[in-house]
Parts: structure tokens; C-alpha cells; sequence
């Protein structure tokens, strides 16, 4: 089955060290995929955040993460059941990784760490052969007290094999972004790359599910405030007064191809309102 991951990896025709990496990763990613399905993850959770745009949209840059949300709550979920399943797929493709459950049972966010160094060391690579031993490392992480108002839809994928995910609409995705660039207690530029994406794309968010979102968690957290596109393009724009955009910028570069990398020096208060200045009322 390694050949399978062969194959795939040249689709990608990495151009350098970082290439070769992103794209390794992502390759476990839709593995870890299909071995949740196979699980019957989806039927209780839903695929969200950077890395479903990757794969399910076709957003250009990588993803290092894993994010899913329970359909509904369950403070009681557990990861340790499809972690078994993921060990049993990953033996079937040849690949042998360190999992690991990372959740504590008094948090909102339960996370496991996929740690791999086997996949690599099988395969035929142009750049990363010069680093033997270094790990591919994936976080999955999972919402299990979700704030109410996210709509789901349902796609396919074909690698390894056909098979079927569930996920947060564009719509509610986008919700939840907005949510995170507001309320994150630090900067991650790849909040602000994402934000630019939907708005390319024409997505509004999902305004009940942010709503929602803020008086669940964040500085609005409990307040009773009128969420609307008003509301939100002043939030937005405060926001981006506070922004250090050039450290915005390092943070997702090394995500993003070269010819993409060139337009993060237009990242700037002036560039990011003119962006707000676009999005249309939800």
C-alpha cells in the first residue's frame, strides 16, 4: 500500500524541503481521514477549520492541524476508540505511528497527537531523505461543547479509496474563523489568510453561529450583544488596528507557495479594511 502513497506524493511536484513536508502531511491528513470514517466518526462529528479548506475547497495553503466539532455536545467524548482504528488503518498503508491521546477530561477541546517518522522512511523522497528520522506530527483536535447554529453538508473524497465526510458549510466555517481572529489571545496569521480566502470565494458568515460563539467564549463571553453586519465589520476593523502585520505575515508563510508568498507584503491595516470593506452582510 506504500506505492499508493508514492503515487500520490507525486501529484504534488514539491519544489522544495517545505513542499515535500506540507505536502507528506497532508497525505497522512486524508489518511487519518478515511480512518475516522471507516469508524463511524462522521456520523457524531464534523470535519471544520483550515485543513477542510485545503481538502475539501482547494484553499492554497497547507494545513498543520486536524479540527472537527461534535454535531452535538458531548462532554463525555472520547478519543481512545477511534484512535484504535486509526493504528489499524495506518498498518494497512505501512505506517507505523506514535498516537497519542491528549485530552484532559475539564476542557471544551479534546486533542490527540499522530507522531510518524515510518512513512518517510519508506518512501522514494527528493528532499527530505537529507533529514532522516524527522517526525510528520498531526494534531487532531475536537470541539465537544460547540456553540448552537452550525449547518452541515456532506462531500466526497477519493484517496485512498471513496469515502464520505461530513463537515461545516462554508457559511459556518467562516462563522467560526471570525470567531477565533476576535477572541484569540494571540496572533496567528493564518486567521487572517483564511479570512481573505472566504471573502474570495464570496461566503457570508453564518451570524446566528457566531453569535453564538462569542457569548460562549471570548471577551464578549456572557454579554448580550446584537451580532450583525454592523456590529461585525466595527469589531473587524478594531481589530485590525491592533494587528502586528508583519509578524501576521511570517506566521503563514511557510505555509503558502512562493508565488503566493510574494503578496503577504500588501498585508496591512490599509489592505485588511479594504478587505472588510467587501464583506457582505450574512
Amino acid at each position: 500500500m506504500i506505492e499508493i502513497i508514492q503515487t500520490r506524493l507525486k501529484k504534488y511536484h514539491p519544489a522544495n524541503a517545505l513542499d515535500e513536508e506540507n505536502a507528506l502531511k497532508e497525505i497522512v491528513q486524508e489518511i487519518l481521514l478515511f480512518a475516522l470514517w471507516r469508524a463511524g466518526f462522521f456520523e457524531e462529528a464534523a470535519f471544520q477549520g483550515g485543513t477542510s479548506l485545503r481538502i475539501l475547497h482547494g484553499m492554497s495553503r497547507f494545513s498543520e492541524d486536524i479540527d472537527f466539532i461534535l454535531r452535538q455536545q458531548d462532554l463525555e467524548f472520547q478519543w481512545r476508540p477511534y484512535l484504535e482504528n486509526i493504528a489499524e488503518t495506518c498498518e494497512e498503508f505501512g505506517i507505523a505511528p506514535e498516537i497519542l491521546d491528549k485530552q484532559r477530561m475539564d476542557s471544551n477541546v479534546k486533542a490527540a497527537l499522530i507522531k510518524d517518522t515510518s512513512i518517510a522512511n519508506q518512501l522514494n523522497l527528493r528532499f527530505r531523505n537529507r533529514h532522516p528520522g524527522k517526525k510528520v506530527t498531526i494534531k487532531l483536535e475536537i470541539d465537544v461543547n460547540p456553540p448552537a447554529g452550525s449547518n452541515f453538508e456532506y462531500s466526497y473524497l477519493d484517496f485512498p479509496v471513496d469515502y464520505e465526510v461530513c463537515h461545516q458549510d462554508l457559511a459556518s466555517n467562516f462563522a467560526l474563523k471570525i470567531h477565533a481572529l476576535l477572541c484569540r489571545p494571540w496572533l496567528k496569521g493564518r486567521d487572517w489568510y483564511d479570512f481573505s480566502w472566504y471573502l474570495a470565494q464570496g461566503v457570508s458568515p453564518n451570524i446566528e453561529l457566531l453569535g453564538n460563539a462569542l457569548a460562549q467564549h471570548g471577551p464578549w463571553r456572557g454579554q448580550k450583544i446584537a451580532v450583525d453586519h454592523v456590529w461585525l465589520v466595527d469589531a473587524l476593523r478594531n481589530k485590525v488596528a491592533s494587528i502586528d502585520w508583519r509578524e501576521a505575515a511570517l506566521d503563514v508563510e511557510r505555509f503558502l507557495k512562493p508565488v503566493e508568498q510574494k503578496s503577504l507584503r500588501l498585508w496591512s491595516d490599509r489592505f485588511f479594511l479594504h478587505k472588510i470593506g467587501r464583506l457582505a452582510p450574512g
